[in-house]
């Protein structure tokens, strides 16, 4: 055991492991719907228009439902919580992918399928965000989340889409969908499978009510307000998620084909970079010890991270547009795996579910409006520009987050223990 990789550590866990294989396979069927998706609108006659709007619709009902998911962690025990998140949204898939079998699915039942998928997931992200921390040592949660921050785009944007299109192409559509609704199945066994130790006694026993909801959420509201690491994070992502999205989302195909006259294969390299770059960077971070200055190297790889960014624009060759998505991919996962880690080691207990909440929510809100101003941006100024300007604004953002609200001196003032080691055999045992 002694050998092991520090990152394979938490892998030891029994109830780790049964939590990290049914995520995997779930996120194989998140990326397998999503193929599916796409030829089940196509073969019921559907255009772009009808897609975007399934697809809408799937981030309405993740946006609208993630605060109360948060409330949920902290009131509810969480592994309930995401065993019914799972089994909603093996149910929907069951159901359309056999009304497709049937020949009975209309466009309609897709977009309400999306909703509701989207609010199962919007219930189940901040409940295995508040679990994480029952089920391993502190000092362990770091090589997790690079574990997970590993597996997510291998799992979701690489293993579940090409398992999606051989099923799609050997089968149907409606035979893809059911798969995931099996994916889901076998998540929610997983957990079933599980022995959590009991929380802390910090799950809340007040009355559902709409009141009770919005006092939860505004407590919440206000730890975040009066913490400044996780505010000025908070500011600082949602700048920069309004700056970096569009452009990588909507932009990069077309810089792509007019810059270096590619197509389709070569934006599939290019998605692929980051995707690997982002699965790298997540294991790097997590095969060592958390920085003593988890703050600055945290907030400066998502700041500096994005510099590379701004040569996408103007490449002249694809080699330097794979290599740049490849960078910009490993420091914002390896940024991302030490946020997930602080959330779940400074944040308290009872208030761990709508923090994690309240982050997808101000990480997220953005995004529609990014895409949306992107390609007008584009237009107006052109590629290069756009590009350069979602380069470079983040590092002053960052700058901005550590030193205005002095998050080097807050850093110091709360060190995590970054030299902490597993316990040896002749060390007392854990209470």
């Amino acid at each position: 055991m002694g050998l092991m990789p520090a990152v394979l550590r938490p892998l030891r866990h029994r109830d780790f492991r049964l939590l990290w294989a049914g995520l995997a396979v779930s996120l194989a069927g998140s990326g397998l719907w999503l193929v599916a998706l796409a030829w089940q609108v196509i073969s019921l006659g559907g255009g772009p228009a009808q897609l975007s709007l399934v697809t809408a619709l799937y981030s309405v009902g993740l946006l609208g439902f993630v605060l109360v998911g948060g409330v949920a962690a902290d009131r509810l025990p969480q592994r309930l919580v995401m065993l019914a998140a799972d089994l909603v949204r093996a149910a929907v898939l069951l159901v359309l992918g056999l009304l497709s079998l049937s020949g009975d699915l209309a466009i309609w039942h897709l977009a309400v399928g999306g909703v509701v998928i989207g609010a199962g997931e919007s219930f189940f992200i901040p409940s295995y965000t508040a679990i994480m921390p029952r089920l391993l040592p502190e000092h362990e949660l770091l090589a997790a989340n690079g574990l997970e921050g590993t597996l997510r785009p291998l799992a979701q944007q690489a293993a579940g889409p090409a398992l999606g299109g051989l099923v799609v192409a050997g089968l149907s559509p409606g035979a893809a969908i059911l798969a995931g609704g099996l994916t889901y199945l076998f998540s929610a066994g997983c957990l079933l499978a599980m022995r959590v130790r009991p929380a802390k006694g910090t799950e809340k026993t007040g009355g559902p009510g709409a009141a009770s909801v919005f006092a939860d959420l505004r407590e919440g509201y206000r730890y975040v307000r009066a913490t400044s690491w996780l505010w000025a994070t908070l500011l600082f992502a949602l700048a920069a998620v309004f700056f970096v999205v569009g452009p990588l989302e909507v932009l990069l195909p077309f810089a792509i084909r007019d810059n270096l006259g590619g197509g389709a294969e070569e934006y599939g390299l290019a998605l692929a970079a980051f995707g690997v770059g982002g699965a790298a960077g997540a294991l790097a971070i997590s095969s060592g010890r958390l920085p003593r200055r988890y703050l600055t190297v945290m907030i400066l790889m998502w700041g500096l991270g994005s510099v590379p960014f701004a040569v996408v624009g103007m490449a002249g060759a694809l080699w330097v547009v794979l290599a740049a998505l490849f960078v910009v991919g490993a420091t914002f996962s390896a940024a991302t795996v030490i946020w997930g880690t602080l959330l779940q080691r400074r944040v308290p207990e009872a208030l761990r579910g709508r923090v994690s909440s309240l982050d997808f929510f101000v990480s997220l809100g953005l995004m529609p409006v990014s895409m949306a101003v992107a390609g007008p941006a584009g237009a107006v100024f052109g590629l290069t520009a756009v590009f350069l300007v979602a380069g470079i604004l983040p590092a002053f953002f960052a700058a901005a987050a550590i030193l205005l609200p002095r998050l080097d001196r807050d850093e110091l003032a709360h060190p995590l223990d970054h030299r902490i080691e597993e316990p040896t055999p002749t060390d007392p045992p854990r209470r």
